[in-house]
């Protein structure tokens, strides 16, 4: 799991990621630091996640969303809108194939 704390590090720099401890169900407390050590971010994650590499790819990806909206480079409302602009695109593709 060490390799894990080490590579999501890598992947959120300049933030620093550790893992805590294992719970009751193999689950982990993932907890993203700044530069200064204040936490900014802290999810739990079960084991399935950590392990599997499409599964730790969503987690990167969501803690990069995350980042950005903590930041305030994007907001919320803006996701909302390109998820359902996607979601809309999808549909009409879909319904010009059938």
């Amino acid at each position: 799991m060490e390799n894990i704390s080490l590579l999501l590090t890598e992947a959120l720099t300049p933030y620093q990621a550790s893992l805590g401890p294992s719970g009751a169900n193999g689950e982990r407390v993932v907890t993203l630091r700044n530069a200064a050590g204040a936490i900014v971010i802290e999810r739990t994650l079960c084991v399935a996640q950590l392990r599997d590499k499409r599964q730790l790819t969503d987690v990167v990806d969501g803690f990069h969303r995350d980042l950005l909206i903590s930041e305030g480079r994007i907001e919320p409302c803006v996701l909302a809108a390109m998820r359902h602009a996607t979601q809309v695109q999808v549909f009409t593709s879909f319904q010009a194939f059938n």
